[in-house]
C-alpha cells in the first residue's frame, strides 16, 4: 500500500495549484497543474513497470516449483 500513499501524497501536493488555476484562473498555476500531472503520469508508469515486474516474476517462481511432466 506504499505506493497507494504515494500517489495520495503526490495529489495532495497540487491541490492549492488546481484551486488556483480552475477557481481562480490564475495562469501560473495552470503551468504547475501541468507539470504536477507529467509527474504523475511518470508515477503511474513506474508503478505499471514495477507491477510487470512482480507479475513476472511470480509467473517464473511459479513454473519452476510446478513439476514437469
Amino acid at each position: 500500500m506504499n505506493r497507494l500513499q504515494e500517489l495520495r501524497d503526490l495529489l495532495n501536493t497540487f491541490e492549492k495549484d488546481f484551486i488556483k488555476f480552475y477557481e481562480k484562473g490564475n495562469k501560473s498555476a495552470g503551468t504547475r497543474v501541468r507539470k504536477h500531472m507529467n509527474d504523475l503520469k511518470r508515477k503511474a508508469q513506474d508503478i505499471r513497470k514495477e507491477i510487470q515486474e512482480i507479475k513476472a516474476a511470480s509467473k517464473t517462481q511459479s513454473e519452476s516449483t510446478t513439476p514437469q511432466s
